[in-house]
């Protein structure tokens, strides 16, 4: 679906003054990126977006940000903002994982910026019909640029959960499930996620 660029052809383009400006104007009740040097506004996610992004990030906290019930090891944010590359592309994905050894100090001192711009291991994107496309699209090519490893998209209407792996720059699609069954997903393979709570009203 997307390549990774070898290092000497990634483009050194800056963001223009002008978008930057409007990224950093952009009202507080949408969500703003940068991607590919353009600025895409969002509304905020409808309630059956939040409910399965919310419901996701619970049932991985415990086993894999807390170590209950499961092996520990990992960084898990809700909406974190990414700044990616030399542009920098500004993506907010709906959840992003880092293994702990990647990122020691996750919350860092009172001068820390609030964005991130070290690549996750790990994100999840909950599709709308709103975002769908730069999700599938344009979030994947800078992801896949970036060397993200694995990607989750999460449907809540369809009740689908797609996985894909990066493989040699390109993104492989692991497993599709849907409905109510239980999974283990990769890279959180260890656990079993019931799929049935993600859906939960």
């Amino acid at each position: 679906m997307a390549t990774r660029r070898p290092p000497e052809s990634e483009s050194t383009e800056r963001n223009a003054p002008s978008i930057e400006a409007a990224f950093q104007a952009a009202p507080a009740e949408m969500v703003a990126e940068l991607l590919d040097g353009e600025l895409h506004l969002s509304p905020r996610p409808t309630r059956p977006h939040t409910n399965a992004a919310s419901r996701l990030g619970a049932l991985l906290s415990m086993p894999f940000l807390f170590g209950k019930g499961g092996p520990g090891g990992w960084v898990i944010l809700d909406e974190p903002e990414l700044h990616l590359g030399p542009r920098p592309d500004k993506l907010v994905p709906d959840l992003a994982g880092w293994r702990r050894e990647r990122l020691p100090d996750a919350v860092g001192g009172d001068d820390a910026p609030a964005h991130y711009d070290l690549a996750p291991d790990w994100v999840c994107e909950v599709l709308s019909e709103r975002t769908r496309r730069i999700d599938k699209v344009q979030k994947m090519r800078i992801y896949a640029r970036e060397g993200v490893r694995h990607v989750w998209h999460v449907d809540p209407l369809a009740r689908t959960l797609e996985i894909f792996r990066l493989e040699g720059g390109h993104w492989l699609l692991v497993e599709a499930f849907a409905g109510e069954e239980p999974v283990r997903a990769e890279p959180f393979e260890a656990v079993e996620l019931e799929l049935a709570l993600v859906w939960a009203g």
